[in-house]
């Protein structure tokens, strides 16, 4: 039984263009179908978090990340009788419109993009969902339910202030809005805040495990934080001599669990005292309803600045940062000044772009989209070919001819994936 505050398919705002009801999915498994069968989501396997991908097979990608955040968000969802298939659908898309190399990745391409229009992740995943992926022959994009669409674009919040326009935000924000009205002004429905606040509890766990495994910090390390001492002391007292490996895991996971089970013993109370009657009182809120305890988020914060100091700005991280912020600075500006570089698919939409920003949206999409493996292959083959001995060739699966939701990739319909 769902809440009355839960988001409920039949009760959908719909999608943009109307479509026949499936026999056997509600609306909100079919968007979550059709996003795991995208081009896209699939190019996440090759996108990195903070490592870049080749580096190790261990570390988390985002596709792995994607999972994870989806696993996290259908337990909350469902121990608050809210859509597990929404929170779902919104936590596998949420990372859609990230750049190869993770947040390095995406500051270059801001940073390039700020004369036209500026670059932001969570927009471009709007962007890919509503324009980019096309394989279906009545439309552009997957035609997700407004619900969904709502929840990639606004999962952290409200985007503008009530009565305030669309002019200060990322272009595909702001470009979508002008044709598809998605309440930019209120908070998302109480799936899409499970999506983020799941997105939060995945990422500062496998940072932990990442930054370990990686030997930028040890176990020791973590025995002087906040939630993660504890956890490990209690691993200690309950198991004696303890493999290392085990004893990890053991700790990493009862961080885990104190994680999600103060979300969900704050949610239960917020709810309570708030008794919202229907998904558009939970979007009317002052605030977020679904949220860490101000004890956790202040010992989150404390582990948090330990990672930013030990794992994001380690030595050899801002090394492989400067390195990757140059391939996306060199590739940018080549793509715009030699158009015709791209793959043959794109060269329809170039040949319609009037002036340099048109222009520039088409190859921060191309750029955007490509794995951090082809990123460093087209680098090697376009700006340094004399270090492109050894480096493999680019290959469909990497996106040498296929866009970055594009054709080459196969249709995302059919019975299941439709």
């Amino acid at each position: 039984m769902l809440a009355p505050y839960a988001s409920d398919p039949a009760q959908s705002r719909g999608r943009l263009y109307p479509e026949r009801m499936s026999t056997f999915r509600s609306d909100f498994q079919r968007d979550r179908d059709r996003i795991i069968h995208s081009s896209a989501f699939r190019r996440l396997k090759h996108k990195t978090q903070v490592f870049v991908e080749h580096e190790g097979d261990y570390y988390r990608t985002r596709l792995t990340h994607s999972i994870e955040v989806a696993q996290v968000a259908r337990t909350i969802a469902g121990a608050l009788r809210l859509n597990t298939d929404l929170a779902e659908a919104i936590a596998l898309a949420h990372d859609l419109g990230h750049t190869p190399f993770g947040h390095t990745g995406e500051d270059a391409l801001a940073e390039l993009m700020a004369p036209h229009g500026g670059f932001d992740h969570n927009a471009q995943a709007l962007r890919i969902v509503t324009r980019l992926e096309r394989h279906y022959a009545d439309f552009d994009g997957l035609n997700l339910t407004w619900e969904t669409l709502e929840g990639i674009a606004k999962h952290n919040g409200p985007l503008i202030a009530p009565g305030e326009g669309t002019e200060g935000l990322p272009y595909a924000l702001a470009e979508y809005a002008a044709r598809h009205d998605l309440d930019l002004h209120s908070h998302a429905s109480a799936e899409a805040q499970v999506a983020a606040i799941a997105d939060d509890v995945a990422y500062n766990h496998h940072d932990l495990h990442d930054g370990l495994r990686s030997r930028l910090f040890s176990d020791a390390d973590l025995m002087d934080l906040p939630v993660t001492g504890p956890a490990y002391a209690e691993v200690d007292r309950l198991y004696t001599g303890l493999d290392p490996m085990r004893r990890r895991h053991e700790a990493l996971r009862r961080v885990f669990g104190r994680m999600v089970e103060d979300v969900i013993a704050v949610a239960e109370l917020r709810l309570g005292n708030a008794a919202p009657a229907s998904a558009d009182d939970i979007r009317a809120m002052p605030g977020t309803i679904i949220r860490f305890s101000k004890p956790l988020y202040q010992e989150l914060k404390a582990i948090k600045g330990f990672l930013f100091r030990e794992m994001y700005r380690a030595p050899s991280v801002m090394r492989e940062r400067a390195r990757v912020t140059k391939m996306v600075a060199a590739l940018f500006p080549l793509y715009m000044a030699r158009p015709e570089l791209l793959p043959r698919e794109w060269r329809a939409d170039i040949a319609k772009a009037r002036g340099d920003t048109e222009l520039a949206r088409i190859v921060a999409d191309y750029v955007a989209g490509m794995t951090d493996r082809f990123a460093i292959q087209q680098y090697r083959r376009l700006v340094e070919p004399e270090t492109a001995e050894g480096a493999g060739k680019g290959s469909g699966e990497d996106g040498a001819e296929d866009r970055v939701g594009g054709s080459a990739g196969g249709s995302a319909g059919g019975s299941a994936g439709g």
